[in-house]
């Protein structure tokens, strides 16, 4: 079995300087949440962008996109800022052969309370196990792409 992970940036590789919120994106804690879990599968890291997904254009998306359809590997976890996941997911809808499971998280990997390593490990189980397609895995759900939302008043992904 191997995965090809994505990074994006988002709030799982956010690092924080103040009480005041400020912020940079930056390296991907997702090799050290593989290493810690002690995986045993085959997988990449392949970093393509350092941003918060409010900052992710529909250009981007496409060269997302691209990337993933003429690669070799047919299954993907994207690590992704949730403001934006929705959006990437619907672009990526279509993309024959390919199991690709977008995930994210609402706090910082780097924090002592973080969803981020959860998150990471549901997103790894649905993408050995889901059917080709594109899926969102939060909050303990994975959600097919077209039929999930982010519910921004209770923090959360749900059916939508």
């Amino acid at each position: 079995m191997f995965i090809r992970f994505i990074t994006t940036g988002g709030t799982i590789d956010k690092v924080y300087f103040d009480a005041l919120s400020q912020f940079e994106i930056g390296e991907s804690p997702i090799d050290a949440i593989l290493a810690d879990a002690l995986v045993s599968f085959d997988y990449e890291v392949v970093p393509m962008f350092r941003k918060d997904s409010l900052e992710l254009t529909d250009a981007d998306r496409q060269q997302l996109k691209r990337f993933i359809e003429t690669d070799d590997a047919d299954r993907y976890v994207i690590s992704h800022g949730t403001d934006t996941m929705v959006e990437t997911a619907d672009m990526l809808t279509g993309l024959r052969g390919k199991t690709i499971v977008l995930t994210g998280a609402l706090s910082p990997a780097r924090f002592r309370t973080t969803d981020a390593i959860f998150n990471v490990g549901m997103a790894v189980a649905a993408v050995q196990t889901a059917t080709p397609g594109v899926y969102i895995a939060m909050n303990g759900q994975v959600f097919a792409a077209g039929s999930v939302r982010k519910n921004r008043a209770e923090n959360r992904f749900e059916q939508g």
